[in-house]
């Protein structure tokens, strides 16, 4: 659970995506548009070929403006511009005939849902004042033959066709927008919306991923958050821990989380092979620099009677954006009860020496992208090296997660290393399949006290 991290790439991932889908369908029309328009000038319809150009060259300006990251003047002069095309060309060419109903005003549910998709994208009165003209126009042009004078109806020979072309269009578009809008309610608003019920609910759930020392012991272990809903099933953290930053629901959900650690730990307290154990937990930068976070934490360990230094908070190097000096205090306070902390993703944020030397860190945790990079190059070996030095020299404990393969594991062991943490060593698990895991590891050298182990375990 590294919220900062896991916001900032999804939201970059989320608007590459939105760009994306404006760009491919302001191609779509200006392409179909442009078809239109050669068509009605083979036919010498040089009014509807002239009109045609409109939304032609609309569209090759929304590509343009999308490709350049203008994303919301592209909304504003495309919605502009469709709604009055459609409606300029509904009274004056798409007229009501008996061999051909008028069919231009379906693009005015498109529009609707575009407007509404945008609204949810970014709140905005606009937005909103376009879904609702584009609804009204719709009804108006679905209910009555309403026509400019001296209107000029396309040829019967060429609406025959167009019917069914305009018709699939603006039901493909159509189809579109409801696929967008089915994503947009399952992130990020309407799952931020959802998890305080899930809290109460009860389904939140804590998963444990073991650390191992050089003797491949397990230590510890670090709790990840999992989000197991009735419809959805198992949601991705990357979906709802950006949603619950975005909507600033993190103070909450990192209560639950610290609640329930301490409530593993004490459950671990009076298991002997569990009860040495530390419990490393994520806190994202607005828990950790909220107004009482270091009374809250004493008055949950106090409740649940734990051994404060089994557990260890992990932040990452955005919890700085609190200023060094308040961050400095609030963990001096944790620290002089007995939290330990540990620096999490080092080397991808606000790295500095000078920090480290002021911050009561106990734990460097190496981020996965450099152990990765660490066999594949040897600048990244070289990296990887010159961190564990590091930390090492400032008397860190030196922990590398994302260890996924032997080759990592024995070049981070014989470069000094600490301990380690990866799926090498276990992936994430349920807390009963943790205990009997470590339980399982530790009766291999004494397998005569297997049952009593096992029975104290659960």
């Amino acid at each position: 659970m590294k919220p900062s991290k896991q916001l900032e790439m999804s939201a970059d991932k989320r608007l590459r995506r939105v760009t994306f889908a404006y760009q491919t369908a302001s191609l779509v029309v200006a392409l179909f548009s442009l078809f239109w328009a050669v068509v009605f000038a083979a036919n010498r319809q040089w009014g509807l070929a002239i009109a045609e150009l409109f939304p032609t060259i609309t569209g090759v300006v929304g590509f343009v403006l999308a490709r350049a990251g203008r994303l919301d003047a592209v909304l504003v002069i495309a919605e502009l511009a469709f709604f009055i095309f459609i409606t300029g060309f509904c009274l004056w060419f798409d007229t009501n005939m008996a061999d051909a109903p008028r069919v231009t005003h379906l693009f005015f549910l498109t529009l609707a849902v575009m407007g509404y998709l945008n609204h949810m994208r970014r709140r905005s009165v606009f937005q909103m004042a376009i879904t609702g003209a584009s609804l009204i126009a719709f009804v108006v042009f679905a209910s009555c033959n309403l026509q400019l004078p001296g209107a000029q109806p396309i040829p019967v020979s060429i609406r025959q066709i167009g019917v069914w072309l305009n018709a699939s269009l603006s039901t493909a578009l159509l189809w579109g927008m409801i696929c967008a809008l089915q994503r947009e309610f399952v992130n990020p608003s309407a799952v931020a919306r959802e998890l305080p019920a899930a809290i109460r609910n009860g389904q939140l759930q804590l998963f444990y991923q073991p650390q191992t020392d050089l003797n491949g012991v397990i230590v510890g272990a670090e709790a990840l958050l999992r989000w197991n809903h009735p419809k959805r099933g198992w949601v991705s953290p990357d979906i709802f821990i950006p949603a619950a930053e975005t909507a600033g629901l993190m103070p909450t959900v990192g209560g639950w989380v610290l609640k329930a650690a301490c409530e593993t730990l004490a459950a671990w307290k009076a298991q002997p092979a569990l009860c040495d154990l530390t419990l490393a937990i994520n806190v994202s930068p607005s828990q950790f620099n909220r107004d009482g976070f270091a009374e809250l934490v004493q008055e949950t360990v106090s409740l649940y009677g734990i051994d404060p230094t089994k557990l260890k908070l992990e932040l990452t190097e955005n919890v700085l954006i609190g200023g060094i000096e308040a961050v400095a205090e609030r963990m001096n306070i944790l620290r002089t009860i007995g939290i330990s902390f540990a620096l999490d993703d080092f080397g991808t944020g606000y790295s500095s020496l000078s920090y480290l030397r002021r911050l009561p860190v106990y734990q460097l945790k190496i981020d996965r992208s450099f152990v990765q990079g660490a066999v594949e190059s040897p600048q990244g070996a070289a990296l990887v090296r010159n961190i564990i030095r590091m930390g090492r020299d400032l008397d860190f404990i030196v922990l590398a997660e994302g260890v996924e393969t032997a080759a990592q594991h024995l070049f981070l062991r014989d470069g000094g290393c600490h301990q380690f943490q990866g799926y090498y060593f276990g992936r994430p698990v349920p807390i009963g399949t943790f205990q009997l895991q470590v339980v399982s590891a530790e009766l291999v050298t004494t397998p005569h006290t297997l049952q009593a182990r096992i029975t104290a375990a659960f």
